[in-house]
């Protein structure tokens, strides 16, 4: 009796009829800026509301249709982190080893090179963060990025998850993560000063 009326309030939170008109842009557009990528994003939005399909006995009503839509995308989202992230042994190789450091650090000072040194960015003012050619340099940065420093980024500062989850969503131990986030915060800052000044 109990499951039959969970139901009948379930389809009345739920309208799946309308999810293309209401969520598909605010879901492609989540997916596109963490992805880089239209046409990943373009099928991860059509699965994610195949997904939510299949699994309308499993909504709740703890949470708004576009909450629980935006969780299932999360979750698809991650997924394509981690197939990219399978096949990058080599990048991680170069990470343990640390034979990029040298590029923008005295070795054994850990000190910036001068060619490196930190500068102001031009972008101080806070309306400049919302100008649409900084977003745009800025994902044109983020796209020049190896996949898993892409994922781990776009995770810790983007979805705001915890260290743990992304380690343990990608495979790579909480050492990996710091250095990958740093040479990442390094290599993004590198190119919108070569771009945005």
């Amino acid at each position: 009796m109990k499951n039959i009326k969970e139901q009948m309030i379930n389809a009345e939170l739920i309208d799946p009829h309308s999810w293309v008109v209401r969520y598909a842009d605010y879901l492609f557009t989540y997916a596109v800026s963490r992805l880089n990528d239209e046409e990943v994003a373009k099928d991860l939005v059509q699965e994610t509301f195949l997904a939510a399909l299949e699994r309308l006995d499993k909504f709740e009503g703890n949470c708004s249709e576009k909450t629980w839509l935006t969780a299932i995308l999360k979750y698809k989202v991650i997924d394509v982190y981690r197939k990219k992230a399978r096949g990058l042994d080599q990048e991680m190789k170069k990470v343990k080893n640390g034979e990029e450091e040298d590029e923008f650090f005295y070795p054994e000072e850990g000190n910036w090179r001068v060619e490196h040194w930190p500068q102001e960015m031009g972008i101080e003012e806070p309306d400049a963060l919302i100008s649409k050619e900084f977003m745009e340099i800025l994902q044109n940065c983020m796209k020049k990025l190896p996949q898993l420093w892409l994922a781990i980024f776009t995770m810790k500062h983007m979805d705001e998850e915890e260290t743990s989850e992304i380690c343990s969503a990608l495979s790579v131990t909480s050492a990996n993560f710091w250095v990958i986030i740093h040479r990442t915060k390094v290599n993004l800052r590198a190119c919108l000063q070569k771009n945005w000044m």
